[in-house]
């Protein structure tokens, strides 16, 4: 407890924040000192990297995906598996920063999610929702010796909400304008916005997930290359394809697009099955490949502007693109000729769109350690705010 009580005590910390998201490219790790807490934050970044999966171990992630292909015995390995990775990047990311990891205070994990379930399901008499990320933050806190934080989304369910986005409330603290309406548009495996409102509190702020993000565009890459590429690099595939606006209209048809927020999705939804169908089905239409990944591509860029007509309420001033696609050329060029607004990316911004994410991480263990509640009920559905994680010692 005694180590509990100095962290709390310590204004100035040097936080590790760690993701692996839906795209399951590899470990983002960000190097983060952030003084004070709440509305008084303070961040800066010391040091980020991606590490990547080897193909192996993402092979092995995609398959616990798969009902028909995951099993106990390869999930409880892969969250030790996972917690080791983990380990590594954090000495990794320290070595990089020229940085003693014994000056680490702590390590904020989001885990990688392999199984995503906010639906509720009646069992047993109770009305029951799940989510699932693996990623053993007993290995990282025992193998570091920093106190670890991880397993963010399960408190927001506890109490009814989706789990997700978790980013909203981090979002507010850093971005926060006092004379702009901004939407924070990641783009990652699946896409998500979170508008901060002029001169707003965090009551004010919603959030939801747009749809597919890169997800599709990826898994029609893996499919047409065997897997050989993984993703559209710089959206130079999509920029020799065309859109068939008729099959668009069709994809724009799916019930997920017009759920009115609180919502969230994930690969359960948008996922393989979905992915061989739309392949399917834009065969059918005699599309080409390239084609077939214009489309995916204008699909993301048409759910996310659909989205802000359909359900954000103030007139956004700028958009601010981060995640994956944000380096997606075809993708913004998409983006940009749907919205009104002015679309930059974090980059452009000051920032960095692949560090978002870890560092956002990184700020919930900190909100965690002061005992703050760091979900945003109007965005996730929760009944009230509630202080997210898991702190192993």
């Amino acid at each position: 407890m005694e180590r509990l009580v100095r962290l709390l005590n310590t204004d100035e910390k040097y936080v590790i924040g760690i993701m692996s998201g839906t795209s399951v490219d590899g470990i983002d790790v960000g190097l983060v000192k952030i003084k004070g807490h709440g509305l008084k934050s303070s961040v800066e970044l010391i040091a980020f990297e991606n590490y990547p999966f080897s193909n192996e171990v993402r092979e092995q992630i995609f398959r616990l995906f798969e009902l028909e292909s995951s099993n106990v015995k390869d999930i409880s390995q892969m969250n030790f598996l996972l917690g080791e990775l983990y380990t590594q990047a954090v000495f990794q990311i320290c070595e990089k920063a020229n940085f003693k990891v014994t000056d680490v205070d702590l390590v904020g994990c989001h885990g990688q999610t392999i199984y995503h379930h906010p639906q509720v399901e009646v069992m047993d008499g109770i009305n029951v929702s799940s989510t699932f990320q693996i990623g053993e933050g007993s290995v990282i806190a025992k193998k570091t010796g920093i106190v670890t934080i991880n397993d963010f989304r399960v408190g927001d369910m506890a109490l009814g909400g989706l789990g997700a986005p978790l980013v909203p409330y981090p979002e507010f603290l850093l971005y926060r304008s006092h004379e702009k309406n901004i939407a924070l548009q990641n783009i990652g495996g699946i896409g998500n916005v979170t508008i901060l409102p002029a001169g707003c509190s965090l009551l004010d702020v919603y959030a939801f997930d747009t749809g597919p993000g890169n997800m599709v565009m990826d898994g029609v890459i893996h499919y047409l290359t065997d897997g050989a590429q993984s993703y559209d690099v710089n959206g130079e595939i999509a920029g020799k394809g065309h859109v068939d606006e008729a099959f668009l209209s069709s994809l724009l048809e799916d019930p997920y697009f017009k759920l009115v927020p609180p919502k969230t999705t994930g690969r359960e939804y948008f996922g393989k099955a979905y992915i061989e169908a739309y392949i399917e089905a834009g065969r059918l239409r005699g599309l080409s490949d390239e084609d077939l990944v214009c489309n995916a591509t204008a699909l993301t860029a048409k759910s996310i502007s659909l989205s802000y007509k359909w359900f954000v309420t103030h007139p956004i001033d700028q958009v601010i693109i981060g995640g994956g696609g944000s380096y997606n050329e075809t993708l913004i060029k998409m983006l940009k000729s749907e919205l009104i607004a002015k679309v930059i990316t974090h980059e452009e911004y000051g920032l960095n769109s692949d560090a978002k994410e870890a560092i956002a991480i990184a700020i919930l263990a900190n909100e965690t350690i002061h005992g703050h509640p760091s979900n945003v009920p109007s965005v996730t559905g929760a009944l009230q705010p509630t202080i997210l994680g898991k702190i192993i010692l």
